[in-house]
């Protein structure tokens, strides 16, 4: 009767992980389908893409349109704008967000619990609120048609990053600053040799996610750069046009998959670290 009742445990236990990953697989179709069409049709020629019998694959692959998607605009260069400009911003925000959350977690002070009150509820903001505000707060500055409005915005931190950096700082072992504040070393020196260094989750997972709010963005900088310095964002939806300003969509698809390469490229490189910081940034607090 106990072994029975016992592989009857073992099936319901197996089931139970037949069932999850049927889900999981099944979500993942669900999500990889459109990335899938995406690619199919950057393949297809302009007559297949408009034509309104429904077909997923091309006829004939037509590798041209990558040919068009890089000679058509100087593909390079705005690809180049939009990865300095966003791995600028990352790395500014992730340093003065990762100060911000320190100061949080471990620096006491009055107001302290307040104050994050306040960056918290910063975080429940839409941020096209900001956008006029900024625009003219820049215009005064004489800052746009440059990348300063994203060097301030770094500058600034972020109120979600501080809140990230600030649970995963609340989970850092105490005793190693301890330890290091009995050797004689100060908050600083803390920070930068000791927890810095083992916070690799929290500064992954910061870091992908401020570079893909930059590399993903096209409306500011539409607002704020002037065509020589701009991005690839704002070239993908105004620049592949034919003679008569009609949109050319098969080449414009096959410079999305282009565009969407570097931050998969990045994300496989670093999802370790990103799984790691989703699981530990919430464990106190």
């Amino acid at each position: 009767m106990r072994a029975t009742t016992g592989h009857r445990g073992f099936t319901r236990r197996q089931m139970g992980k037949v069932i999850t990953y049927a889900l999981l697989i099944a979500v993942t179709v669900v999500l990889t389908i459109p990335v899938v069409y995406l690619i199919s049709t950057s393949l297809k020629s302009e007559s297949e893409y408009i034509s309104e019998q429904l077909q997923f694959l091309p006829r004939s692959p037509q590798w041209r349109n990558y040919y068009l998607a890089l000679t058509m605009i100087d593909f390079g260069r705005y690809a180049l704008n939009s990865f300095l400009l966003a791995t600028s911003f990352a790395t500014l925000t992730v340093i003065t967000s990762s100060m911000a959350g320190y100061g949080f977690a471990r620096i006491p002070g009055v107001g302290r619990s307040r104050l994050f009150s306040v960056v918290v509820a910063l975080i429940l903001i839409p941020a096209s609120i900001f956008i006029i505000p900024q625009f003219v707060l820049f215009s005064n500055l004489r800052v746009t048609n440059s990348y300063w409005p994203w060097v301030l915005w770094g500058l600034s931190a972020s109120p979600f990053f501080i809140f990230l950096f600030r649970q995963f700082f609340l989970s850092f072992p105490a005793e190693l600053e301890e330890a290091a504040e009995v050797d004689g070393a100060r908050v600083w020196r803390i920070f930068v040799q000791i927890v810095l260094p083992n916070s690799y989750p929290a500064l992954a997972t910061s870091f992908i996610l401020a570079f893909l709010s930059v590399w993903g963005d096209w409306l500011m900088p539409l607002l704020y750069l002037a065509d020589k310095n701009t991005t690839l964002a704002v070239k993908l939806i105004t620049a592949y046009v034919n003679p008569q300003g009609f949109p050319i969509v098969t080449p414009t698809l096959a410079a999305s998959v282009l565009y969407i390469l570097p931050p998969v490229v990045m994300f496989f490189f670093v999802q370790r670290y990103i799984m790691q910081g989703v699981v530990t940034s919430g464990l106190k607090g």
